[in-house]
């Protein structure tokens, strides 16, 4: 397991900053210890709470931006959808959250290959409107957006030593 550190002090005006930025401190100290990439070669070096900490936030940045179609067009579908992120969140007390994956999942199996093919700027942009099953999706998501990250949060604290070693 690669060792994943974050000064005191970081870690300290992160949680000062909100919910947002406590996520994101180790969010981004756990990309610092990989060499800022998540790949076959760097997930190894991860625990399964680092693992789920970035795809909570691949969803999150993807949802938030463009939704769900968004997320499986910029090929996260597998990494969401075919791990046991899901589950984790689950495991994490954040259920409604995971139901909502796992919800999601019928439509990124129905429509994923389609959704996934490289396009224009217009072909993208057109894929909102042929893919409406998502819209509901995207707003549970954008409804529950800070109740999640605060839960996220939440876990985190509880659980710091499986994500970071404070220096």
């Amino acid at each position: 397991m690669k060792e994943v550190l974050i000064k005191d002090e970081v870690l300290q005006q992160a949680a000062q900053k909100g919910m947002d930025a406590f996520v994101k401190a180790f969010v981004d100290a756990i990309y610092e210890a990989i060499g800022g990439v998540l790949n076959a070669e760097t997930m190894p070096e991860l625990n399964a709470n680092q693992i789920t900490l970035l795809a909570f936030d691949m969803l999150h940045e993807e949802v938030m931006d463009g939704g769900f179609v968004q997320l499986i067009h910029n090929g996260y579908g597998p990494f969401i959808f075919k791990n046991p992120f899901a589950k984790m969140l689950k495991v994490w007390g954040l259920a409604e959250f995971g139901k909502l994956v796992y919800k999601a999942y019928p439509l990124y199996v129905k429509y994923g290959a389609e959704i996934e093919k490289d396009c224009t700027d217009d072909e993208f942009m057109e894929m909102f409107e042929r893919y409406p099953e998502f819209d509901d999706f995207d707003d549970t998501f954008v409804e529950n957006e800070e109740e999640w990250t605060e839960g996220i949060a939440h876990y985190i604290d509880e659980h710091i030593d499986q994500f970071v070693k404070i220096v």
